[in-house]
């Protein structure tokens, strides 16, 4: 397990990237929210990263979502992130625990998602497949509008951007492309935030408009086997 003092310095090596990342774009340091993606990272690892401060952390697993969301019930002011698309089977616990869904691509789960939630407005982000990678979740970017507008007229959530996850390169200059052609995307449809970025890339996201990054290894070492 990552020890206290390398996690420390994992957060304020992955803090000084966003901040000079933000800083060649022209952007204040709070226009950027950092996710720390805690898939299948083990509870103790959470309670120390919420001890150095993190609020947001990013779960791919709805079931390891609902767990942990249980486990953690004490650590006040903890915002959930559902990150992975969700089966609609799963949508109830996504809706329960999460804050923000970030992987909004079919109306089904999105219909069972404005059924089970209650209080505050689930917060979504519809994901969008830039790349056209058979591989990978998400719209094709021209069906967005009128799922946006499908969604729109569902109570209990709230869409405020789109996601993406761009195909994984050595060099993040190759995805600097799709992370453009998203952010162009979310400003023709009105929509003001942008998911986008991880570990390797998230740099060049926050250079073309990122809100949210989504940084897992760079913060809290490699997932346990």
């Amino acid at each position: 397990m990552l020890s206290d003092e390398a996690l420390r310095a994992n957060v304020a090596a992955v803090e000084a990237r966003i901040a000079a990342a933000c800083h060649r774009a022209g952007r204040a340091r709070d226009t950027v929210q950092l996710v720390a993606v805690t898939k299948k990272q083990p509870v103790e690892v959470l309670r120390l990263a919420y001890g150095l401060g993190l609020r947001h952390f990013g779960e791919n697993y709805a079931q390891e979502l609902r767990d942990k969301h249980e486990a953690l019930a004490d650590c006040a002011g903890l915002r959930w992130h559902a990150i992975g698309p969700v089966q609609p089977k799963n949508a109830k616990y996504v809706a329960k625990a999460a804050h923000v869904f970030h992987a909004l691509e079919r109306l089904e789960v999105a219909q069972e998602l404005s059924r089970r939630r209650t209080g505050a407005p689930l917060v979504c982000f519809i994901e969008v497949n830039v790349a056209g990678e058979a591989s990978k979740a998400g719209l094709a970017p021209d069906a967005v509008r009128g799922f946006l507008a499908q969604v729109s007229a569902l109570p209990n959530l709230e869409v405020t951007g789109l996601m993406c996850m761009p195909p994984l390169e050595d060099d993040p200059e190759r995805v600097r492309p799709a992370f453009r052609q998203l952010a162009a995307l979310a400003k023709s449809l009105g929509l003001a935030h942008l998911s986008m970025g991880s570990t390797t890339d998230f740099e060049v996201a926050i250079e073309e408009g990122a809100t949210l990054v989504r940084v897992g290894t760079a913060l809290l070492g490699a997932r346990p086997a």
